[in-house]
């Protein structure tokens, strides 16, 4: 069995990714460690890079489609990560999960129209639709004992007519949290009752860690699988989100002979060479490499949560659930929140996402990437104490 090397530290800048180089444009300081954008420092893993090596031996890269195998790939992926049986009709290739939710605003409101997000959340939740022109409804998370919960009865109290789309994080991101089937029973029951259509992000569900399942919304219940759109990708897992895996799956004929329809119309559902190359590849040989990927970021998470408690107490780690993701509760410091970002940025000379652009609940939090070699991460938090032992 090969053993892949996490602690591996890879220069990255002057590669146009916008972790590293894109820091002094938006920020003004080159040399702050970044640990915000949600993709890895981990090499990519060498049967994709050697996939698409082979492929440009060919020489020609001309219009192409996705194969019976790409198909395939996925469906046999599907089925062995999250035990759900899905079929190639009901597939399509999509250029990212953030168009794919503007596509679905695009295909099944008109402005005006209401869109319900559950905050904090992954901010394109509320971006893309403000920016086409929907109203933006708030179903925040509530704390309970100290674990994020659905707060049905608010949901509940906010929807109206208007209110036809509901788009969902599952896995959640900031919060890490694997959905438990019953909540996601419950919601498909609100949302399939109010004719609202719920968008899934589901490109978290292969990080999700070993001791929690990950259900994808559309196998909960009938419901969930005739309100819904699923997205799903092997970019996060992967580490190859600038090649644009994603792709949507649909059991529902009805939604999905419209939303297909609506694709097909601006060939937004034609992929890149590299991306069929890159999935196909992934999803044959990658179980080994995520297996060992994922135990290497569990003990990083392990590792920021015994330094938090140990020498920073007044900084919570949320535990997550999935991902590489890291949410932390800073409010015991009784900072501001500008005063909160201050510290991290310009103290500690660290760049982490700031809680707030997360929504309501953001404030006084910040997210963690942690996604890097456990070097870079002992440099970063202990940089944080010196900063915060200086106050």
């Amino acid at each position: 069995m090969k053993q892949y090397n996490f602690d591996e530290v890879i220069e990255r800048r002057g590669t146009n990714c916008v972790k590293y180089d894109a820091i002094k444009e938006r920020y003004g300081n080159e040399n702050l460690i970044p640990l915000w954008v949600a993709d890895m420092d981990f090499r990519t893993p060498d049967f994709i890079v050697n996939a698409i090596k082979k492929r440009c031996e060919h020489e020609i890269f001309g219009y192409t489609f996705g194969s019976d195998s790409y198909y395939n790939s996925i469906i046999e992926w599907v089925h062995y990560k999250q035990n759900w049986k899905i079929k190639q009709e009901w597939l399509s290739y999509i250029p990212g999960i953030v168009k794919g939710i503007g596509f679905v605003i695009q295909c099944f409101t008109k402005p005006g129209d209401k869109v319900i997000i559950q905050p904090p959340v992954y901010h394109p939740f509320r971006i893309v639709p403000e920016s086409m022109k929907r109203e933006v409804v708030n179903n925040p998370l509530k704390l309970v004992n100290g674990a994020y919960e659905m707060d049905f009865e608010q949901l509940e109290s906010v929807i109206d007519e208007q209110c036809k789309v509901l788009i969902l994080c599952n896995p959640h991101n900031p919060g890490g949290i694997v959905w438990k089937k019953d909540t996601l029973v419950k919601l498909a029951d609100i949302c399939a009752k109010h004719n609202i259509l719920v968008v899934s992000d589901e490109i978290h569900a292969e990080m999700a860690y070993p001791q929690f399942t990950h259900h994808p919304f559309a196998t909960v219940s009938e419901a969930a699988a005739n309100c819904s759109i699923t997205f799903m990708a092997p970019s996060k897992t992967f580490n190859i989100a600038g090649i644009v895996t994603s792709y949507s799956i649909v059991p529902n004929e009805k939604i999905r002979k419209e939303f297909y329809e609506f694709l097909e119309a601006g060939e937004l559902g034609d992929g890149t060479i590299f991306a069929y190359t890159a999935t196909e590849a992934a999803y044959t040989y990658g179980a080994e490499w995520l297996q060992q990927m994922r135990m290497y970021v569990m003990e990083n998470v392990r590792f920021v949560d015994e330094f938090f408690k140990t020498k920073l107490p007044k900084i919570k780690v949320y535990p997550p659930q999935a991902s590489f993701l890291v949410w932390l509760d800073c409010r015991d410091l009784k900072l501001s929140q500008e005063e909160l970002v201050h510290l991290f940025q310009d103290k500690a000379g660290l760049l982490l996402n700031d809680g707030t652009m997360f929504g309501p609940g953001g404030e006084g939090y910040m997210r963690l990437n942690v996604g890097c070699p456990r070097s870079v991460l002992d440099t970063a938090l202990n940089a944080l104490k010196k900063a915060i032992d200086k106050k």
